[in-house]
């Protein structure tokens, strides 16, 4: 094996893991969607956020989580899922540091740096949909 071959395995596994976990986070809240709009409300109850921008954003969220998930795993449009996750995460990063819960924010940031790594390393994406289309395409 080369270092090349080790920079694309390595990337698979961190695009494998992310995926995983971003999936999981909205897969996990679709059964339980209400008591998750139901925090979100009480969470953002003090700000100047509209109830009906906090359900919108709900369900953006969770939507969201449970399409670039299985994006990311696969590999499948995967510019626009690192892209869309990113966006995402700022959009989380707002309403966090909106309620001042600062180590939340830094979870977050984690998330967005894991995110934009991946997209600025996908010259060693090798083993995706999206790869497997390249080569065989004509």
């Amino acid at each position: 094996m080369d270092e090349q071959s080790d920079k694309r395995l390595a990337y698979a596994l961190a695009r494998l893991g992310l995926g995983i976990n971003i999936a999981i986070h909205g897969w996990s809240r679709i059964p339980h969607f209400a008591d998750f709009a139901k925090h979100l409300h009480e969470q953002f109850a003090t700000t100047f956020l509209p109830a009906p921008i906090i359900q919108l954003t709900a369900y953006l969220i969770v939507a969201a989580e449970s399409t670039i998930g299985p994006l990311v795993i696969l590999g499948l449009f995967l510019r626009a899922a690192l892209t869309a996750g990113s966006l995402l995460i700022c959009m989380l990063l707002f309403g966090t540091c909106l309620v001042q819960n600062w180590s939340v924010a830094g979870d977050q940031l984690v998330y967005l740096a894991f995110f934009t790594a991946l997209l600025a390393l996908r010259q060693f994406d090798a083993w995706s949909i999206d790869s497997l289309r390249l080569r065989s395409a004509p």
